[in-house]
C-alpha cells in the first residue's frame, strides 16, 4: 500500500503520525510451529455444512428473536480472522458482521495494515445471533455459539486471530481480566493454539476516539506477530 492511502486510513483511526519501529522479539517456537499432520482447510462440502448447520440453529434462545444468523464473511482461507462479540441490529437485518459506522472504521483499520474485507481476511462474531438490545451474551449462548466458531477457525486455519473487544477477548480466553491487560501479548486460543492478539473494538473506538493510537498500535504489534509467524511458516 502506498503510503498517500495509508495516510488516508489512519487519519479515519484519528492517528497523524506513523513511525516505524523494530520488530518485537520472536514468538515461542513451539507456540507457532505448524502441526506436520494436520489437515488440510476445509472444502465447500465442509463450509456448506456448517453455514447451514449455524442458519438451522435452535441450540439457545436468541433464535426466536434474531432476523437471521449471522455466519461470517471473507476469504475462507484467509491467513487473518477478525473475531468480534456478536451480531448488532444492522448485522440482524443484513446478515454480514461489522457493517455500519463500526465496520466502516474496521475496514479503515484493517487496511491500514494491509488487509481488504472480502479479500485476504475473515471476519466473524462470538455470538452467530444478535442479543436482544444488544446486551452482552449470556454463558448458555456463547457456550452454545462457540463450537460453530470453533469449526471456523478449524478450516480456515489462519496464522493469525485478532479479538476486537472486551467481550469477545474475554470469552476466547475463558478470563474475566480487562481487556488493558490482555492486549500486547500473544494468547493462544483452542485446540490449534491458535495465536491471538486482543484490541479495542471499533464501536468502542467511535465513542472513545482518545484510545484509537493504543489501537494503531495493537495493529502494529499484530502486524508484527503475523510476519513473524509467516516467516516460519506458521500456518496450521
Amino acid at each position: 500500500m502506498d503510503e498517500a492511502r495509508r495516510a488516508r486510513y489512519l487519519e479515519t483511526l484519528g492517528i497523524e503520525i506513523w513511525r516505524k519501529r523494530s520488530l518485537p522479539q520472536a514468538l515461542e517456537a513451539d507456540r507457532s510451529r505448524p502441526h506436520e499432520d494436520a489437515p488440510s482447510r476445509g472444502s465447500d462440502d465442509a463450509w456448506e455444512a456448517l453455514r447451514a448447520a449455524v442458519r438451522d440453529c435452535t441450540k439457545c434462545a436468541l433464535h426466536r428473536t434474531r432476523t437471521q444468523s449471522v455466519f461470517g464473511v471473507g476469504d475462507v482461507r484467509a491467513e487473518w480472522l477478525v473475531i468480534g462479540e456478536a451480531p448488532g441490529a444492522e448485522e440482524d437485518r443484513r446478515g454480514e458482521p461489522f457493517v455500519g459506522r463500526a465496520g466502516q472504521l474496521l475496514d479503515a483499520m484493517l487496511k491500514a495494515i494491509g488487509l481488504t474485507r472480502g479479500e485476504n481476511v475473515y471476519i466473524a462474531n462470538v455470538l452467530k445471533s444478535r442479543p436482544p438490545g444488544n446486551r452482552d451474551p449470556k454463558p448458555e449462548e456463547v457456550a452454545s455459539c462457540l463450537p460453530y466458531l470453533a469449526r471456523q477457525i478449524e478450516l480456515i486455519r489462519p496464522v493469525l486471530i485478532l479479538a476486537v473487544g472486551r467481550i469477545a477477548a474475554q470469552n476466547l480466553l475463558a478470563t474475566d481480566l480487562p481487556l488493558g491487560r490482555l492486549r500486547g501479548q500473544v494468547h493462544a486460543f483452542g485446540p490449534l493454539n491458535s495465536p491471538l492478539i486482543v484490541t479495542y473494538h471499533p464501536a468502542y473506538l467511535l465513542r472513545t476516539p482518545t484510545d484509537k493510537r493504543k489501537a494503531w498500535e495493537d495493529l502494529k504489534f499484530a502486524r508484527s506477530v503475523f510476519r513473524e509467524l509467516l516467516a516460519r511458516g506458521s500456518r496450521h
